[in-house]
């Protein structure tokens, strides 16, 4: 594995300041099945890697000073809150979720999996008799507005749809198993942090014989027709069988292969609808704050606004809904003792002039919002203070546009509509990551390794067969 950074994970790197421990990127473990299944799939256990602690409540949000809804794992309880929000919508929520269960059932188990290389893939008994129930044609919101009413518990059934890139709008009711996954299976969190799944793969990896080679960034390839035989970097150059390119898709196609060895063009790529960056700030709090869980969703201004400011409209937000995590309130090992450590994300728009003063001032007035929510003074207790954006995930990791989640999983952008895992052009070059089949996430990112290295044994055998 050739690595660009000077540590592993990606994405999901971490780092270390003033007695404080930092997650980068990814924050939410949902799921859970999926990790499992991957270290299963080696003889082992997420228990023989990391350790999982499942939160209750899975996370608070705030709709107004006064107004906070604390999420249960409980379902009976859950449904409970829901009643008394709205009549009648806790028995809705219990065949909301029936149906969410059917299509993470069938699209997390079988869907995810498929290799997205051609229409014939989706011509599979199981996905064909379940077509009606997977709710492909219709958009998540209309899809949600039929079961409730209240703006409270549509805006948190529509939710887990900002993982996935677009307005619930644009997304097909099918990802309403994305409720499943938050309100069934759970959110979890591994001891030390996000990373700490990383070391997992990590030391999995080295018990395969795996070896990595960091600050090793790849610069181009050298071929024999019309297969890739020398990876160049910028420690000398690697001979290699075959190439999986887990870089930005984009990046590897436009500035790492010449015109005619690409299989999209620059005008493709501009019309992909890309899910949202994100302005992330990291925060050391000299004092423990009150009025926060280890998940935090501020729903205090206009959801609608801020989703035309991200994908209609595209432009630094006007007044942000915003995250903030807190993981000291789990772990005691990421913060000094009566300290906090602080995760603060906004969705943004990619492809924004990314200034330090235009950083500033969303933070000021993001803090302005949660300190008033809270009830608490946050700015007087900053001990360490870090911003990452667009020109971050250029610089680390070649984001296309700056993107934080890859491609929206719009329907248009599904399956085999998605930038194909295998090279139109170069015969042993194939792709994995955000671009290509199954989408963003944690979990669809290691599906979509599992897809490409399912796909290249098989391509192997039939190689060694015909032979």
């Amino acid at each position: 594995v050739l690595e660009k950074n000077g540590q592993i994970g990606g994405r999901a790197r971490q780092f270390s300041e003033q007695g404080f421990t930092f997650d980068m990127g990814p924050s939410w473990y949902w799921m859970p099945d999926v990790f499992e299944s991957f270290f299963n799939r080696f003889g082992y256990q997420v228990s023989d890697f990391y350790q999982l602690q499942r939160l209750d409540p899975a996370y608070r949000v705030y709709f107004s000073e006064q107004e906070l809804l604390d999420i249960p794992c409980n379902l009976e309880e859950l449904s409970q809150i829901f009643e008394k929000i709205e009549a009648g919508s806790g028995r809705k929520l219990k065949q909301f979720l029936k149906e969410a269960q059917y299509k993470y059932e069938l699209g997390m188990k079988e869907f995810a999996y498929i290799p997205g290389l051609s229409i014939r893939e989706l011509l599979n008994w199981r996905i064909a008799k379940g077509a009606l129930k997977l709710n492909l044609t219709q958009s998540f919101d209309r899809y949600v507005r039929k079961y409730f009413k209240h703006p409270w518990l549509r805006q948190l059934m529509e939710f887990p749809i900002l993982f996935l890139g677009a307005k619930p709008s644009q997304i097909p009711a099918l990802y309403s198993l994305m409720n499943y996954a938050d309100l069934v299976l759970g959110t979890w969190y591994p001891q030390g942090g996000m990373h700490s799944v990383i070391k997992g793969f990590y030391k999995l990896a080295g018990k395969l014989g795996v070896k990595f080679q960091l600050d090793t960034e790849v610069k181009g390839f050298k071929f024999h027709q019309k297969a890739i035989r020398q990876v160049v970097t910028n420690r000398g150059a690697f001979d290699t069988d075959l190439c999986i390119a887990s870089a930005d898709y984009n990046h590897v196609e436009m500035n790492l292969l010449d015109a005619d060895q690409r299989s999209y063009s620059s005008k493709f790529w501009e019309k992909r609808v890309m899910a949202p960056s994100a302005l992330i700030f990291y925060l050391g709090i000299n004092k423990k704050v009150g009025g926060l869980r280890h998940h935090n969703l501020f729903f205090d201004r206009s959801f609608d606004q801020h989703a035309q400011e991200i994908y209609d409209q595209p432009k630094w937000p006007t007044e942000p809904l915003f995250y903030v995590c807190c993981p000291s309130k789990t772990d005691h090992t990421v913060a000094p003792p009566d300290h906090e450590n602080l995760f603060l994300l906004i969705p943004v728009a990619p492809a924004l002039k990314d200034e330090p003063s235009i950083r500033e001032k969303i933070l000021n007035q993001v803090l302005q919002r949660f300190e008033k929510n809270i009830g608490e003074n946050i700015r007087d207790h900053i001990l360490f203070k870090r911003s990452y954006a667009h020109s971050n995930f250029m610089a680390d990791y070649h984001a296309f546009k700056g993107n934080a989640y890859g491609l929206a999983n719009t329907l248009s952008q599904t399956a085999h509509l998605r930038p194909s895992i295998k090279s139109k052009k170069i015969k042993n070059l194939y792709y994995t990551g955000q671009l290509t089949v199954p989408g963003p996430g944690i979990p669809p990112a290691i599906i979509s390794g599992q897809v490409v290295a399912n796909f290249v044994q098989k391509q192997i055998s039939k190689a060694i067969n015909f032979s």
